[in-house]
C-alpha cells in the first residue's frame, strides 16, 4: 500500500519505527510519471520491510523545501525522522532498489 503524503500525515508517515521511502513528484513531471510503475512494483515487492509514500510537490511545496527537494524526481528514505538515503530523477528499478537494499 502506497501512502499519499501530505501536511496531515507527513511527519507523522516519517517518524515511524519502519523505513518509509517517499517519492516526491509533480503530475506535469514525465520522469515522475516513468518512475510510477517502478515505485508501484518496489512496494509490493518490499512492503514487509519498508512504507512507502507519495508526496506532490505542486500541492506541498513547504515540505518539499524543508527536506531540499529541488528537482524531481526525489526519492528519500525516511527512519525515526531522519534521512536514510537520497537519489535524484528517473533511476530506474535497478537504481531504486539499490538504495532500499541499503536500508534493509
Amino acid at each position: 500500500m502506497i501512502i499519499e503524503l501530505s501536511e496531515d500525515n507527513f511527519e507523522k508517515s516519517i517518524n515511524q519505527n519502519k523505513p518509509i521511502l517517499v517519492d516526491f513528484w509533480a503530475t506535469w513531471c514525465g520522469p515522475c510519471k516513468f518512475m510510477v510503475p517502478v515505485f508501484d512494483k518496489l512496494a509490493k515487492k518490499y512492503s514487509d520491510k519498508i512504507n512507502f509514500g507519495r508526496l506532490n510537490v505542486d500541492d506541498y511545496q513547504s515540505i518539499a523545501v524543508k527536506y531540499d527537494v529541488y528537482a524531481i524526481p526525489t526519492f528519500i528514505i525516511f527512519f525515526k525522522g531522519q534521512t536514510l538515503e537520497r537519489a535524484v530523477g528517473a533511476i530506474g528499478e535497478k537504481g531504486l532498489e539499490n538504495i532500499l537494499e541499503k536500508v534493509h
